[in-house]
């Protein structure tokens, strides 16, 4: 974590939690600016107003619109479904969200675990449909097992290892699309678990909404959610600042990176290189 950033943070948290019903957005970010501006001033290494306009970003963003839905409404982490119309009008429900403090947040802080397990079952299917991918190209040229296959699914693949099953000259290309197979078979049944894994998920996060208690709203959206995020842009400027610095130390290694005496007496040695060229192409002087 950056040391000026969490200094200024913990000076700032308190009054942005102490925001309400009322409070003026406008008079937020002026408070927010002025105080970041003032923090950030004689630092080294960073210019303030990098930071000031990353303050400005977010807020355009993200953070004015929930600063203007404290004032109307409070510190309310109200969920509510997102309604589509499709190209004939009919509605459909395409999931819920909640503005102040989003799914992402809520499943970070109370259901980590759960989250990791789904990531590791993302992991584990990407890993065997990335298996099914290379089986196929691997065997997928003009005399390849899957040549005549179009296209490569369950049904044609067992087809075509129940019309070879007992030829013995054909026990490699059943050897391949058994494979297929269970590939196939263990990826249809990671994407069943991580629907289902990802459907208990949502269901549990949903549910969770209407039992939190105002401070703890209040430490998503001021510390996971706005400090968070000002943090990691924070962060982002700093980098790009290290390397500009880097590549500039890079520059001047190369370009100081031969003596002065070594340069002087290369010179000379081209110098006198060309003299004697001249001298034999009948110049004098």
């Amino acid at each position: 974590m950056n040391a000026h950033f969490a200094a200024w943070r913990e000076k700032r948290a308190p009054w942005l939690k102490s925001l309400d019903v009322g409070c003026h957005p406008k008079q937020v970010i002026v408070d927010l600016a002025e105080s970041l501006l003032a923090h950030y001033t004689g630092k080294p290494l960073i210019d303030r107003y990098d930071v000031y306009q990353r303050l400005m970003e977010y807020w355009a963003e993200t953070m004015q619109d929930d600063c203007y839905l404290i004032a109307d409404e409070g510190w309310k982490a109200e969920t509510y479904r997102i309604i589509e119309k499709d190209k004939k009008g009919k509605e459909k429900d395409k999931g819920w969200t909640c503005d102040l403090i989003p799914k992402s947040l809520m499943v970070a802080h109370y259901f980590a675990k759960e989250q990791a397990a789904i990531d590791e079952l993302a992991a584990e299917l990407e890993g065997v449909t990335s298996r099914l991918s290379e089986l196929e190209e691997e065997h997928g040229g003009e005399d390849g097992v899957f040549a005549d296959l179009d296209p490569i699914n369950r049904a044609n693949v067992t087809d075509r290892l129940n019309e070879i099953r007992r030829d013995q000259d054909a026990m490699d290309e059943a050897a391949v699309l058994s494979d297929w197979l269970k590939l196939k078979q263990e990826e249809t049944n990671l994407k069943k678990r991580f629907r289902e894994a990802e459907a208990a998920l949502d269901v549990r996060a949903y549910l969770h909404y209407p039992a939190l208690t105002e401070p703890e709203i209040k430490a998503l959206g001021v510390q996971d959610k706005w400090f968070a995020t000002l943090e990691a842009a924070i962060h982002g400027e700093m980098d790009r600042v290290s390397q500009q610095l880097t590549q500039r130390v890079k520059e001047l290694a190369e370009r100081y990176e031969a003596p002065l005496p070594q340069i002087t007496d290369h010179v000379a040695e081209l110098e006198a290189k060309v003299n004697r060229h001249l001298e034999r192409m009948g110049f004098t002087w």
